[in-house]
């Protein structure tokens, strides 16, 4: 075959650069909405390779992996399929802030990975290392690699990770990686920035993997999983692996004199590295040097598999010489004859200055060329996730020559994400709280197939069988609801429950939904005294504990789900002033410096998010307001 021949065969509509989680997620939306694309990954075997924590989700990284799956991405399935560990998080408070988290068998999540992107139509892999982003009259057009491969498409979705000029730390040891033992990418940042995009450092790192068999557990205390109905996915098989604890323990004095000892051989303490590190996610040195007065630090031994010895030490993450990481370690009661795989490690990486993309995360500088993941500022599986669904969707909708697809603050945790990426830039990784949403009421984990199905379904994302389902599960919730909201109950019926789980008996009759309004009492409760309920529950063919769970939160908290509607329907006022192109802000004297300063960088699309950008005061758009109405 000649080279020609190959390029011709090597044209697509979307080239996604990178096979983690973001690039993922950003192919299979991509090419099941009909976008002829290909991924290109350095290693088939390592697809969606879980770098860090073989667990998925956790407080609001959960909402995020459930919106993905209401958008029909694939990372709460593959979940669920490989979970060996659940876990619904935040139980002792308000639904808004449930979040589900999940332990995976971190080498079947890489094969069901590769299982899903196998069976997806109309996504080619191509096993390879870019090398040159290909960009003609300021367009992306294509990738070259290092095997001189030039691959073409209409838009380009970079999901590179940590692999852009990595570098890996143990100590004073510095060796060029993506991860421990693969390759960096060395050339690719500067072929995106000589055309004006600029790129920052970035650290993260993660801990020491431990051998099982040397730990003893005995001397650990238990944390089993949950086994109730609680998954990620929507649609998606209940758990089906053989499920496993986890096991706590704790630092102590000894172990901190330890890595004290070391910390003049420390990367982040001897100005080895320079760049900006996760603030919520500290290295174990770091707690020391920022909680000098604490004696103690929770750990957490993790398993990596059903199959494997190999645990994951959470809450141990390090990048100090592998012997004082050792020494440590062996001064912890339960660790005192451990044995480890490997050490662990920082690493440095670039990336792009978020502030550069729209909402679609396209890039602004160079069109075509979309961005997700860490090399947009993130860290996180679900925060990558997240933004490559949307970044794959809206490359197929530009190829197509539709609008972007954007989700607003108040319809996503994605949206949020996106929207604080692309508005307040990142001084830090960025790590998604349930804090970062004003709007936490409405973005719960368990209405996110309400909130996002049927816009997927209308993009084609989302399958018919999945709409179905959908639509199911909002009929038999508005059942339960209808008969909660016109079934009256009387005090002789209902108060030997009342007073059996301590709520104030009844003095009068009531509607049921009245009822369900105190925190005492839940549908199933109910259900045991009031058997025409139980039949209402017990009707759904599907996921009947799911969707009585759905219902019971929205008539609880019926009134603050309103209450929050309305505030954001005011927000949405302002996002629907387009502002983009309507003012010089440097020569606007009414505004603020810092805000002429900001709004000039950011060049805002809305006076909604212009009200966002740090530093640009109320009163500064209401000077834009009123210049608006004139």
């Amino acid at each position: 075959m000649k080279k020609n021949d190959l390029n011709m065969l090597l044209n697509y509509d979307v080239i996604v650069i990178g096979g983690g989680h973001a690039g993922c997620e950003a192919a299979t939306a991509s090419a099941n909405m009909g976008a002829k694309t290909c991924l290109v990954t350095m290693d088939m075997n390592k697809i969606a390779q879980m770098s860090c924590n073989p667990a998925v989700g956790g407080i609001a990284k959960g909402q995020i992996v459930r919106e993905i799956d209401a958008l029909g991405g694939q990372m709460a399935r593959v979940t669920d399929a490989t979970a060996i560990q659940f876990r619904m998080l935040n139980r002792s408070k308000g639904p808004a802030v449930w979040s589900p988290r999940a332990q995976c068998d971190r080498g079947k999540f890489i094969w069901e990975w590769r299982s899903v992107l196998d069976r997806t139509p109309n996504l080619d892999i191509w096993q390879d290392q870019a090398d040159e982003l290909i960009v003609e009259r300021q367009e992306a057009v294509g990738v070259r690699t290092i095997w001189g491969v030039e691959l073409r498409a209409k838009c380009v979705v970079v999901t590179a990770g940590t692999f852009l000029n990595g570098l890996l730390h143990i100590g004073r040891h510095q060796l060029p990686g993506g991860r421990i033992a693969e390759p960096a990418v060395e050339h690719f940042t500067e072929s995106i920035t000589r055309h004006g995009v600029t790129s920052q450092r970035m650290k993260t790192g993660t801990p020491v993997r431990i051998d099982l068999r040397s730990v003893h557990l005995e001397e650990m205390e238990v944390q089993d999983g949950e086994a109730d109905f609680h998954q990620f996915s929507f649609m998606g098989k209940h758990r089906v692996l053989k499920q496993l604890p986890c096991w706590t323990c704790y630092t102590n004095k000894e172990v901190h004199a330890t890595l004290m000892s070391g910390i003049a051989d420390s990367p982040l303490y001897n100005g080895q590295i320079k760049s900006i590190g996760p603030r919520y996610c500290p290295s174990i040195e770091t707690k020391l040097m920022t909680f000098p007065d604490k004696d103690q630090h929770p750990l957490f031994l993790e398993p990596e598999g059903e199959d494997t010895n190999e645990m994951y030490l959470n809450g141990f993450s390090s990048s100090m010489p592998m012997e004082v990481q050792l020494a440590a370690l062996k001064k912890i009661p339960a660790l005192r004859d451990v044995k480890i795989y490997r050490p662990g490690y920082a690493i440095e990486y670039d990336f792009f200055d978020p502030t550069q993309l729209y909402h679609s995360l396209e890039s602004k500088i160079i069109k075509n060329l979309f961005m997700a993941g860490q090399v947009n500022g993130t860290t996180g599986y679900e925060e990558a996730g997240g933004q490559g669904t949307l970044a794959g969707i809206n490359a197929a909708l530009k190829c197509g020559g539709s609008e972007p697809f954007i989700l607003h603050r108040d319809e996503a945790y994605i949206g949020v994400l996106i929207d604080d990426l692309v508005t307040k830039g990142v001084d830090e990784p960025y790590r998604m709280f349930t804090s970062r949403a004003e709007y936490r009421i409405l973005l719960r984990q368990d209405d996110a197939d309400a909130r996002l199905t049927e816009k997927a379904y209308r993009l084609g994302l989302a399958t018919q069988e999945r709409y179905d389902w959908w639509m199911e599960k909002k009929q038999a919730m508005e059942r339960i609801i209808h008969f909660c909201a016109t079934t009256p109950v009387k005090p002789r019926d209902i108060n030997s429950l009342l007073e059996t789980i301590g709520t104030t008996p009844l003095r009068e009759g009531c509607k049921l939904i009245d009822l369900i309004a105190r925190p005492q009492i839940n549908l199933q409760n109910l259900s045991t005294m009031i058997p025409a309920l139980k039949e209402v529950l017990d009707e759904p063919a599907n996921r009947k504990e799911e969707i009585a769970e759905a219902a019971e939160i929205k008539m609880k908290y019926k009134g603050y789900i309103e209450r929050e509607k309305m505030v954001a329907d005011k927000m949405h006022r302002l996002e629907s002033i387009k502002i983009k192109g309507h003012f010089k802000y440097n020569e606007m004297q009414q505004l603020s410096t810092e805000a002429r300063q900001k709004l000039t960088k950011i060049d805002p699309e809305t006076l909604g998010q212009a009200s966002r950008i740090p530093g640009v005061s109320p009163s500064d758009i209401n000077v834009m307001l009123v210049l608006m109405n004139r």
